[in-house]
């Protein structure tokens, strides 16, 4: 009988610790659905890396990305409610969400400087941004929208200068007297590989163009009733950036070729050097803070510029854009290399 008791016993005891433990293994996933601003690549990585290594999981979250593209607005299905993140470009359309009375917030900045660069012929000789003034700019529609009128208002470039840029580094190549748009990860490469030359680069965000750019934008309403959710997609994401930046990221770029077979290896290795090279990701705020990190003086920096240079209204609340409630905690920076 005491045997038996025993055996009972120690029954109900495995049973109550299995208990204890079964929930932390068997929670119930959040679906979370995140677009992005255009088709899969190196500049997407941070976040295909936390869904191929499984930090999405870790972090109690089923996580599908949505690619974006030419044909694809996955910003108007977030504000429709089809997706629940969407990844902006830059500080200008969380400050457009705020003028159009769009409920949309940006809680997360992944990239500290904006990658828009212009190139030149190596030629030219450019040691200085106002040393492109002279020459024939291509830069495309959007462009001239936006970080041009800063060119104007900041530098005193003119328009007449101006020819439109069609994404065909072509016209520049044939140009040597001219100077392209671009991505610093992107369009130096395929210049170079196109015509056998290194271009010069001339990064906005060194001259003063300190908008945040991949940032991560959601519906007000999901961070007011499901602020837990955002945070653990915010920190998940950020642990993404700082292991594709740093550790194995051989599963997000294949993960990328097979959304996008169009990708190289090459160019996502080119692309990776160079984020890390200028300091797209990591630099600045987020060598204390952490990736995704932002502050008030910075958005209040960027607010004043795009006002004097006529890009956004002067009497919108800019404060409304964005929120630090989620960032600034110094989320993953153990993953950085020491040395």
């Amino acid at each position: 009988m005491k045997r038996a008791f025993l055996l009972r016993a120690l029954t109900i005891a495995v049973f109550a610790l299995v208990a204890a433990f079964a929930p932390a293994k068997a929670q119930t996933m959040d679906k979370v659905s995140f677009g992005t601003n255009w088709v899969a690549e190196a500049e997407h990585g941070g976040f295909f890396q936390a869904l191929a290594d499984g930090t999405y999981n870790k972090y109690g979250l089923e996580v599908t990305i949505v690619p974006g593209g030419p044909n694809n607005n996955n910003r108007i299905l977030l504000i429709a409610g089809k997706l629940d993140f969407f990844m902006s470009a830059n500080s200008l359309q969380s400050f457009d969400a705020v003028t159009s009375n769009v409920p949309l917030v940006a809680v997360a900045a992944m990239f500290q400087k904006d990658p828009q660069v212009l190139l030149t012929h190596p030629d030219i000789k450019a040691t200085k941004l106002e040393d492109l003034k002279p020459l024939t700019l291509l830069v495309s529609k959007e462009g001239m929208t936006t970080y041009f009128q800063w060119l104007k208002s900041e530098y005193g470039f003119s328009e007449s200068k101006v020819k439109p840029y069609t994404f065909n580094p072509q016209p520049f190549i044939v140009d040597k007297k001219s100077a392209m748009q671009g991505y610093v990860t992107s369009e130096p490469f395929a210049v170079e590989k196109a015509a056998n030359f290194k271009p010069g680069v001339f990064l906005l965000a060194d001259y003063g163009f300190n908008t945040y750019s991949t940032l991560i934008e959601t519906r007000r309403e999901l961070v007011e009733k499901k602020p837990d959710l955002v945070q653990r997609f915010v920190d998940a994401s950020i642990i993404g950036w700082y292991n594709y930046l740093y550790g194995d990221n051989a599963a997000a770029n294949a993960m990328i070729k097979k959304l996008n077979p169009e990708m190289t290896d090459e160019l996502l290795s080119y692309s990776i050097d160079k984020m890390k090279e200028y300091g797209i990701v990591d630099s600045g705020d987020s060598l204390k803070n952490g990736i995704g990190a932002m502050t008030d003086e910075r958005m209040a920096s960027f607010f004043d510029k795009m006002v004097r240079a006529g890009v956004v209204r002067s009497d919108i609340d800019f404060r409304q854009a964005y929120t630090l409630r989620f960032v600034n905690k110094g989320v993953g920076l153990d993953l950085r290399p020491k040395n």
